[in-house]
């Protein structure tokens, strides 16, 4: 088990746990009433560490190498699922996955980011840092879903699309803006997840739909704190300042308008108890599938560019507000 920094204190408990179990197994003692005890202790050790998360800490739970990905909920919650490949134009991207599934036997298409669950892994998936052959990959996919009459379900997870100079040569900035303006006139329904991870155009390349939703502990911005930290101060110590100033997290997006919900996640996070996350995950897609199958696509498409247009505040300058 992974502890955050902010999460120490449970790491000296789940010590005492172990020790105590190991005490139990030898039979010597009866350690019954003590285990349970420890166990209530930690609950309520937990409910008060994540009842005042910062900003941060919320960053760090959105990163937490034991947190679920795309390819655990595509084969947890859907009876089958049949991973498609490649872009048909230059290559298959390893940090974008998608596919066909069966979800309670409503025909789907998933698509979304994937990062690896160790280190050989991680590097094969770019750290869930998509090329250009990711976008084109995942756009093929939306329209083959539209075609066939599929919704589409995105899960996004990434720290930014990936910024090399080959991805830059290879038509990053177009495969982004391309899923934009498709996505924009998908005839089929499209629900997006941020199930971790949400920078920048890396997360917008899959993620404009009807709906957008955030888990509780992920974040949603135009920029990691980190970076930011290194615009603003020139150094990473001030990444902590950041998050909480970019208000990246899903309670201040929901206020934003940018977000159409939130999904509380199990008590300590989604790693904590990942098949309950994907249980309820897969019940929120069902409901939601439910309403959006309801609409007609033009009614659909008309919605759904109206709620991007609505989105931030702006000012008309006029004669007599600039003084000419």
């Amino acid at each position: 088990m992974t502890f955050m920094d902010f999460e120490k204190p449970l790491e000296a408990l789940y010590e005492q746990l172990e020790k105590l179990r190991e005490v139990g197994e030898k039979g010597e003692v009866d350690v019954t009433e003590m285990i349970r005890e420890l166990e209530n202790k930690i609950q309520q050790k937990r409910k008060a560490i994540f009842a005042n998360l910062t900003g941060w800490q919320k960053v760090q739970l959105s990163r937490h190498p034991e947190r679920p990905y795309t390819l655990y909920y595509a084969n947890t919650i859907c009876q089958k699922f049949i991973e498609l490949h490649g872009d048909r134009c230059g290559g298959d991207d390893h940090a974008i996955v998608g596919g066909m599934a069966n979800l309670d036997g409503q025909p789907v298409m998933i698509i979304g980011h994937q990062k690896g669950v160790n280190t050989k892994m991680r590097q094969y998936r770019n750290f869930g840092m998509a090329n250009p052959e990711g976008y084109r990959k995942a756009l093929r996919l939306m329209k083959l879903a539209e075609r066939f009459g599929m919704p589409v379900v995105t899960l996004i997870d990434t720290p930014g699309a990936f910024p090399g100079l080959e991805a830059e040569q290879r038509g990053q900035a177009e495969a982004i803006a391309r899923n934009l303006f498709e996505m924009a006139q998908l005839r089929v329904p499209i629900l997006c997840y941020i199930i971790g991870e949400g920078a920048s155009g890396g997360a917008l390349g899959i993620g404009l739909g009807d709906r957008v939703f955030m888990l509780e502990y992920t974040w949603y911005s135009v920029i990691s704190p980190e970076s930011c930290s290194s615009i603003l101060w020139h150094s990473w110590d001030f990444k902590e300042q950041a998050a909480d100033a970019l208000k990246l997290d899903a309670d201040n997006m929901l206020n934003f308008g940018l977000i159409d919900g939130i999904i509380r996640e199990p008590l300590g996070g989604a790693h904590n108890a990942p098949d309950e996350m994907a249980g309820t995950l897969k019940q929120h897609i069902l409901d939601e599938l439910e309403k959006q199958l309801k609409l007609e696509p033009d009614e659909r498409i008309t919605t759904r560019i109206a709620k991007y247009s609505n989105m931030g505040h702006y000012r008309r300058l006029t004669p007599a507000t600039t003084g000419k």
